[in-house]
């Protein structure tokens, strides 16, 4: 198998079908692939939403939290139940392109394993947010590349493309889906952004605020600083 496509959703109904379709539009024919869906405590249709949606798609799994633990557990969660390799993230509300995922997944795969790059992560140039939004965004991802030098403009975009093994090789904790760049550095890796399609939301409410992903962040941000300082990486050489 080629690609995982891990998919973290909570109470994303109306979503289910319509992402699963076009997912299947932009890979069937290009990569032997499976859909990872994982339900993150959903209390709405979703989990019946993507059963129905099974029964049409083979290549669709179906993962389930028994209570809400957050984006980036669904996505440890999905990560480590992958069958491929080579691994894409999308957000389930449909404001990621699945057509954008082709374009990443060869830049990876393009690489020169010597060049280490190990994430390839969506840049929205034009988000079609509101503007408290669009502010906070800006804002935030000033702070935390001025803070982190990451040299990632758009960390938060659900759409990234990396190596199995190297995801789950990083620090786990809470949030850590928005500084995996930060992280992947701290490791040795190395990080490219490339341009994607964002979209306005057709259907289903935002789970994210200001107020719920402030504070949190700032003390995640403080958090990675800390393991930035003290990463050590060692030249390792086989002695004969």
């Amino acid at each position: 198998m080629d690609l995982s496509v891990v998919i973290p959703v909570h109470n994303e109904a109306e979503n289910i079908q319509p992402l699963v379709d076009e997912i299947v539009a932009a890979l069937d024919g290009r990569y032997d692939y499976e859909i990872v869906y994982v339900d993150d405590g959903s209390t709405d249709d979703t989990l019946e939403r993507l059963r129905a949606a099974r029964s049409g798609c083979s290549r669709l799994r179906i993962l389930r939290h028994a209570r809400g633990c957050g984006q980036s557990t669904a996505i440890r969660t999905g990560v480590r139940a992958a069958r491929a390799p080579v691994i894409a993230t999308l957000d389930g509300d449909g404001q990621n392109d699945p057509a954008d995922i082709p374009g990443l997944v060869e830049r990876l795969r393009q690489a020169d394993p010597g060049d280490r790059l190990w994430l390839v992560a969506g840049w929205r140039r034009r988000r079609q947010d509101n503007w408290l939004r669009r502010i906070s965004s800006r804002v935030a991802n000033g702070v935390r590349s001025r803070l982190l030098g990451d040299a990632t403009p758009d960390t938060g975009c659900g759409l990234k493309v990396f190596p199995r093994e190297v995801f789950l090789e990083l620090p786990y904790f809470d949030h850590m889906h928005r500084f995996l760049p930060a992280l992947v550095q701290r490791a040795g890796g190395r990080v490219v952004s490339v341009p994607v399609n964002h979209r306005p939301r057709e259907r289903g409410t935002s789970k994210y605020g200001v107020g719920n992903r402030l504070w949190v962040g700032i003390v995640d941000l403080f958090g990675v600083r800390w393991l930035q300082r003290r990463a050590c990486l060692p030249e390792v050489g086989e002695v004969e």
